[in-house]
């Protein structure tokens, strides 16, 4: 059925083709705009789109790349024109300025309306307000904050370091990018439900609910990455092919976490003590919030924490292995801290990790491009006219490529871009850096509630492995980039992992 229908749209783009086809693309392709890929009558850019499906970030850069605005239009066939953009002033007019005439939209809602619900990241207006202002207020507290820490130290040093100094000592190769994918889940999954899936046990079997979230995220991904919008929606009417695989996965996410949410609000209901309100479900039942509303909230902190931090951990720790000088830098930042033990504080100190973070995320950001929807007709900063319904997209992974914005050196890993020298100081210091410059948190009233917690998580991680083991990776050749919901390694990162021979704690 799925090949029957895959067969029928291509006779239908074909025969669109040879009947409607321009024989002058290039001056048709000027009519719409200077910029972006050859366009045609009906079809758009879905030839150029098609050809290069596999290659969307790198196709997106070399098209920003010449564009004097650094601003592209790709129409596609049965889709919305998207507007592509690496310029910051138009991100900050996006994000900021003019918030709320770029909310999501229904074209992006639906592509992760299945899996998200009504919850944070997938909504808008009084939905959204109302959810950011509850979960503003918990992310801000102290309370929090040291729970979260706590959840950190105890997944790190009694499971993580477990996990690596097993792998150490018998030599067995290790897929890291799935070690921390466990770790970060296990670690959202405590802060985010009070429930550990002890996914850092290696011998039991791959939790039923990680599977589920896996397969559910990536297949709600590639409905954005079919050329014509149409396809998906069909074979979800129809219930075939990947579509039904989506939909058992869901069904599968939504009943394993509406279970946890049940159990968790009976055991508030006989429950005694405040050591059972710490982490964010039993803080939002609490607040009066209940049902589908919670499961949804809570599906997207996970979503959002779970392949985030893990995925931008991933590619520092393989940067690391091609720059031994950085390597040591940071092994000169953290050795003294983690000799006394790693506390909360002392990640305030690890501004080279930082920079370090901020810099492997500026070249491989876990969330390659998000789109909004223009509310109403309007112009963006750089002249580009947007008409009502465009999707508009920014484009981290593009702009961290982009020679305008960070030199020519912009394709280098370079952390030392992050600092400079204050007058009469001969210590760097962090210098400030525009969102909307590097917008891997988002920015303005949409920008990331959790991105403190993720700077914590990724600092005591980075520094808690590097003080204890040296990371080999097994493969020389350069690791694939992947853009789904979030980024991650092809294939994973396979390595060894070796003691360090000054191992400052015992392990």
């Amino acid at each position: 059925m799925a090949f029957l229908l895959s067969f029928v749209i291509l006779a239908f783009i074909i025969i669109i083709i040879i009947f409607y086809l321009s024989p002058s693309p290039t001056k048709k392709a000027q009519e719409t705009t200077t910029y972006g890929p050859p366009s045609y009558p009906l079809i758009g850019s879905i030839l150029s789109f098609n050809k290069n499906r596999l290659r969307l970030l790198q196709w997106y850069t070399e098209l920003l790349r010449i564009s004097p605005s650094q601003t592209i239009l790709v129409p596609l066939l049965g889709n919305r024109r998207t507007i592509v953009t690496a310029n910051p002033e138009n991100i900050e007019y996006i994000l900021k300025t003019n918030f709320f005439n770029f909310p999501k939209g229904k074209h992006f809602t639906d592509l992760l309306g299945d899996l998200l619900g009504g919850g944070i990241f997938n909504v808008d207006g009084h939905s959204w307000s109302s959810q950011r202002k509850l979960a503003s207020h918990e992310f801000s507290t102290r309370s929090l904050r040291s729970f979260a820490f706590q959840v950190l130290k105890d997944e790190v040093e009694n499971r993580l370091v477990a996990v690596l100094s097993a792998a150490a000592d018998v030599g067995t190769t290790l897929d890291l990018q799935d070690v921390l994918k466990r770790f970060a889940f296990d670690v959202v999954c405590k802060v985010s439900l009070g429930w550990d899936p002890d996914c850092l046990d290696l011998t039991r079997p791959v939790n039923p609910l990680v599977e589920a979230f896996d397969t559910a995220a990536e297949i709600s991904a590639r409905r954005a990455t079919e050329p014509v919008y149409a396809v998906w929606k069909v074979k979800r009417v129809l219930n075939v092919g990947s579509e039904r695989r989506l939909k058992e996965a869901i069904k599968t996410v939504h009943v394993l976490v509406s279970q946890i949410v049940r159990a968790k609000k009976k055991s508030l209901e006989i429950g005694t003590g405040e050591e059972a309100k710490q982490d964010l479900l039993s803080r939002f039942l609490a607040a009066g919030h209940d049902g589908e509303a919670v499961r949804d909230m809570v599906i997207s902190f996970i979503m959002a924490g779970r392949d985030t931090t893990s995925a931008a951990m991933t590619w520092l720790f393989w940067l690391l292995t091609e720059n031994d000088d950085v390597e040591r830098k940071i092994l000169k930042e953290v050795d003294p801290l983690v000799s006394l033990g790693l506390g909360f504080e002392d990640l305030k100190e690890m501004n080279y990790t930082k920079a370090c973070l901020c810099e492997a995320m500026r070249l491989y950001p876990p969330v390659s491009w998000d789109s909004k929807h223009a509310a109403n007709d309007d112009v963006l900063p750089d002249g580009t006219r947007l008409k009502k319904g465009d999707k508009v997209t920014y484009f981290p992974y593009g702009m961290g490529r982009m020679e305008t914005l960070w030199g020519k050196d912009s394709e280098e890993f370079k952390p030392n871009r992050w600092f400079d020298y204050e007058p009469g100081s001969t210590q760097p210091v962090l210098k400030p850096v525009s969102p909307y410059k590097f917008p891997v948190f988002q920015a303005g009233p949409r920008v990331c509630v959790g991105k403190e917690m993720a700077f914590m998580q990724m600092k005591y991680v980075v520094g808690s492995v590097l003080s204890r083991f040296e990371i080999v990776p097994v493969n020389k050749d350069r690791p694939v980039f992947v853009p789904l919901l979030t980024a991650h390694m092809a294939g994973g990162l396979k390595v060894k992992i070796k003691r360090r021979s000054h191992i400052l704690n015992s392990v």
